[in-house]
C-alpha cells in the first residue's frame, strides 16, 4: 500500500521506482527508456497519464515541446495529429503528484479549469499544474521568495497559462487585481497558520462551489506534537473557517509527516 484514503474507492494506481529522487540529468535527454516502446494512456484525473515502459511513471503533456524545467525525462509520441511530448511527474520532488499516487480521490484541477496557487517557490509542481490545465486553463503562482521567484518567473517566461505573483499569500489585497475568481486554490505554504491563509485567499478569490487543496506539513504547524494530531488540528481549524474539508491522504512514502486535504467550500 501506498497511502490509505478514508471514504473513497480508488483504482490501481502505478508505483513509481525511480531512483535518487529525481535529480536526475539535466534537460532530461534521451527521455524514459529511450529507444524502447513507451505507451501513454490517460489516467483517471484529466489532463494526468501514465507512461507504461520497463517503469511506469506519472506524466504530463508538455505545453513547451522540446524543454524540461527541473531536469526532468521527457517522452516523445506521435498521433495523428502528429508529435505529442509528455514529461516525467516525480512524486519526490512534487506534493501533488505524491498524493496522486497515494490514491486521492480528485484534483480538482481539469483542463480548462482556473487554479490559484499558493506556496509555488521554484515552480516545479506549478510547472505540472500547467500542462494539466493545459492553454485554455490558468495557473496564478504566488510565491514570497525572491530567490524561488526568480526561477518561477523564467519558468514562466515560456508558458503562457503562468502568470507569476511574487507577493506575501497572507495579503492577497495585495494581488486582487491579478487573480480572477479561480475554480480551485492550492496551498502549499508551510507556515503554521497555512489553513487562515487558504481561508483568506479563497474569500477573495474562489467560486461558489470551488475547491481547495492543502498539503500540510506536520514540522511547520507544531514539530512537537504527533502528527496525526496535528492534522486533525488543521481540519478542526478548517472547518472554524467555514471550510469543508472532505478528504485525507498521507504522502508516505514520497515525504514524512505530510497529508494532502482537499475539500468544497
Amino acid at each position: 500500500e501506498i497511502a490509505e484514503v478514508t471514504g473513497v474507492q480508488t483504482c490501481a494506481l502505478p508505483i513509481w521506482r525511480g531512483g535518487d529522487r529525481g535529480r536526475g540529468g539535466r534537460g532530461g535527454r534521451g527521455g524514459m527508456g529511450a529507444g524502447k516502446k513507451v505507451v501513454v494512456e490517460p489516467h483517471r484525473h484529466a489532463g494526468v497519464f501514465i507512461a507504461r515502459g520497463k517503469e511506469d511513471a506519472l506524466v504530463t503533456k508538455n505545453m513547451v515541446m522540446g524543454e524540461s524545467v527541473y531536469g526532468e525525462k521527457r517522452i516523445a509520441t506521435e498521433d495523428e495529429a502528429g508529435k505529442i511530448e509528455y514529461r516525467v511527474w516525480n512524486p519526490f520532488r512534487s506534493k501533488l503528484a505524491a498524493a496522486i499516487l497515494g490514491g486521492v480521490d480528485k484534483i480538482h484541477m481539469p483542463p480548462g479549469c482556473k487554479v490559484l496557487y499558493l506556496g509555488a517557490a521554484s515552480g516545479t509542481t506549478v510547472s505540472h499544474v500547467s500542462d494539466v490545465v493545459g492553454p485554455e486553463g490558468m495557473v496564478y503562482a504566488v510565491e514570497f521568495s525572491h530567490r524561488s521567484g526568480r526561477d518561477l518567473l523564467n519558468m514562466a517566461k515560456k508558458r503562457t497559462n503562468v502568470v507569476p505573483i511574487i507577493e506575501d499569500a497572507r495579503h492577497p489585497h495585495k494581488y486582487r487585481m491579478l487573480v480572477p475568481m479561480v475554480d480551485c486554490v492550492f496551498a502549499d505554504v508551510a507556515q503554521p497558520d497555512q489553513a487562515r491563509i487558504v481561508a483568506l485567499n479563497s474569500q477573495f478569490f474562489l467560486k461558489n462551489g470551488g475547491n481547495f487543496v492543502i498539503s500540510i506539513k506536520a514540522n511547520c504547524i507544531d514539530s512537537t506534537a504527533e502528527p496525526e494530531a496535528v492534522f486533525a488540528g488543521e481540519v478542526k481549524k478548517m472547518v472554524a473557517e467555514k471550510m469543508k474539508p472532505q478528504e485525507q491522504v498521507t504522502l508516505e512514502p514520497y515525504e514524512r509527516d505530510h497529508a494532502d486535504r482537499k475539500s468544497v467550500v
